[in-house]
């Protein structure tokens, strides 16, 4: 097949609505944004690959970007390079079918690549300067392809032996992730994804191929744990006390800290009174052996949240028997491209075309971003709090319920089980992989009388029911309010972040920097997770820009120290704890990991991203406190 006929198979099926944005900016010609050819808004999270246009308009669409593609690989440049963040705004407008507002410019031009999330500009750092970063998963790489860019000395301290953090831990069946993959990378670096939602053996083999691109495994020690960091306040440096794998150990000094080691580590595991002892096999989802089946086993599972979701759908017919002990229930959402292949015509598309590629990357970010925020707060003169927010956010609820039903089909004795109380949002929004289907095969038993006791092989509830099994999965995630629980940070007055934050009530600025830890910075630190949607990934190179502006700043301005003024810290806080105070994660009906035992949202972040990005995208030196560098 020629190269030309190539092109026409991939135009022939690509997305509707982000062929027109190609169309624009190769051809310069705005009519492509109005009528006729003008996107309908598409419900849910599919990529509206029609645009809801006629089959008639869609044709012309296709064989107008066919010309356009064609004639740019033959030479002709783009008429529209770099369009100002107003015509961004105009575009994806267009492209999604809904009004997007015009703060989202800068933020747009950004995900588009337009202005590189990438740090470009080579940072001139004294003599003997050097930042270590801990952690090779999803935030530390981030951080290390900036500082490789920028020319910044730095080391990566890893305790496991490859990169990818969870990507490398979770090996349980059917583990993947639940945003898109072409969102879920970074945004400096495309992938040549087989899956629009990879399973985990390719999401390990792209953090593979990223700490290659960008030459970063020379820069990390592999194996190597990390105990303690105790600031230095007259040398102004960090001091790292690591072990190695033959059990040596030695200090390191870093003049910025940065602590990439996330929170989904170490595993939590249920107070169920015999759960030790056990006797038959039992391990958790994060430590689940290497190359363990469960096939004709009788299989006990404890937990229903996202893994139990991965795991469930993927064994049931391999196993004997499949019982799960549920403790409440979970919202969930149709997963409509679960398991789809990418066809090697887009593939090609996307790796030929990169404006086809960020624009399409553009479109989810949009679809699983701010869109369902405003839904997430409450509305004080609505009249059915107890199940919803508000009445969009009581809409989703009709919606997510009639799915749930639909998916049930004739075991309609499951919907009291299954079908939550709270509303919408209030948890972690699960994508459905054939969960309510599952529950349909009858080597599959959802039990949700409370677990009083495990003895020998068998988990007896509440009601005394007995349930035997050969094998006991543990999916109850891990104890994310405590963060940074892997070794000790001890700060410039001698106080260790433990007992500054206590055991679960930990706070940054930013989610970023804590008073009285200077040049220390948290990736993935308190109140950064999207939970109304959004890539985490995304979030870091939010993060990780502003360290690097940090960074820039301390070379220029021979800073030695830079400190989080106190006051700035808690006026944020304060901010954020209000915020959250009328949003569905804080709602009387909902218990979540998000919430510590007092009720604070510890977890969540209270902003849309583009809020983020604005706090994040251009430093305010006046936050610190800081200090020349003794060394000049």
């Amino acid at each position: 097949m020629t190269e030309d006929a190539r092109f026409a198979e991939a135009v022939s099926i690509a997305n509707i609505p982000t062929l027109l944005m190609v169309l624009v900016q190769m051809t310069g010609d705005q009519r492509w944004l109005e009528e006729p050819y003008r996107v309908r808004r598409a419900s849910g999270t599919d990529d509206n690959d029609s645009g809801g246009l006629s089959e008639e308009i869609q044709q012309e669409i296709r064989a107008a970007a066919l010309d356009a593609i064609l004639a740019w690989k033959a030479g002709r440049p783009l008429a529209l390079p770099d369009p100002s963040e107003k015509e961004l705004v105009a575009m994806l407008t267009a492209s999604m079918g809904e009004t997007v507002p015009d703060e989202y410019g800068e933020m747009t031009a950004a995900q588009l690549g337009q202005t590189s999330m990438l740090w470009e500009e080579k940072i001139v750092v004294p003599e003997g300067f050097n930042v270590v970063v801990i952690g090779a998963g999803v935030s530390g790489l981030c951080a290390a392809a900036n500082l490789k860019s920028a020319g910044v000395p730095f080391t990566v301290l890893e305790r496991r032996d490859s990169v990818a953090g969870v990507w490398q831990d979770n090996r349980y069946p059917g583990a993947g992730v639940d945003t898109p993959n072409h969102l879920y990378s970074y945004s400096f670096a495309p992938y040549d994804w087989s899956a629009y939602f990879a399973l985990r053996n390719e999401l390990h083999d792209y953090f593979d191929h990223v700490a290659d691109e960008f030459a970063l495994r020379d820069h990390i020690q592999f194996n190597t744990s990390v105990e303690r960091a105790v600031y230095n306040k007259d040398k102004q440096v960090w001091q790292i006390t690591v072990t190695h794998a033959d059990g040596g150990e030695e200090t390191l000094e870093a003049n910025v800290l940065i602590s990439a080691a996330g929170i989904f580590n170490p595993p939590a595991f249920p107070d169920i009174a015999g759960l030790d002892s056990f006797s038959g096999e039992r391990w958790h989802t994060a430590e689940w052996p290497e190359g363990k089946t469960l096939d004709g086993k009788k299989v006990l599972m404890i937990g229903n949240g996202a893994t139990a979701m991965q795991i469930g759908p993927e064994v049931q017919n391999d196993v004997e028997s499949l019982t799960i002990f549920q403790r409440s229930p979970h919202w969930s959402t149709p997963f409509p491209q679960f398991r789809t292949p990418v066809p090697e015509a887009i593939r090609f598309l996307f790796n030929e075309v990169p404006l086809y590629r960020m624009w399409y990357r553009m479109r989810l970010g949009w679809t699983y971003n701010d869109r369902v925020y405003e839904s997430l707060h409450k509305d004080p003169n609505w009249e059915h709090p107890e199940r919803a927010m508000n009445a969009i956010n009581d809409a989703h609820r009709g919606f997510f319920t009639s799915y749930i039903k639909n998916e049930l089909g004739e075991r309609t004795d499951l919907l009291d089980k299954v079908l939550p109380s709270f509303p919408p949002f209030g948890k972690r929004m699960l994508m459905d992989n054939g969960w309510y289907r599952m529950l349909q095969n009858p080597k599959v038993e959802l039990v949700d009388d409370p677990i009083d006791h495990i003895e020998e092989n068998k988990i007896v509830t509440k009601s005394g029911a007995e349930y035997p099994g050969d094998v006991l999965v543990v999916s109850t995630g891990f104890n994310v309010l405590k963060f940074l629980s892997t070794y000790d940070v001890v700060g410039r007055s001698g106080k260790s972040l433990r007992e500054v934050w206590g055991e679960e009530d930990a706070s940054a600025y930013l989610g970023t920097v804590i008073p009285d830890f200077p040049n220390f910075f948290t990736l993935y630190g308190p109140n950064l997770q999207p939970g109304h949607g959004g890539s985490f990934i995304f979030v870091a190179e939010m993060q990780v820009r502003y360290v690097m502006q940090m960074i820039d700043a301390m070379s220029k301005k021979s800073i030695g120290a830079v400190d989080c003024k106190q006051e700035v810290h808690d006026a944020y806080i304060a901010d954020v704890d209000k915020i959250h105070e009328n949003m569905v994660w804080a709602h009387p009906g909902v218990s979540s990991y998000y919430r510590n035992s007092k009720g604070r949202v510890v977890v969540n972040s209270p902003y849309r991203n583009v809020d983020f990005f604005a706090k994040t995208r251009h430093l305010n030196l006046e936050d610190y406190d800081t200090e020349p560098n003794h060394a000049a």
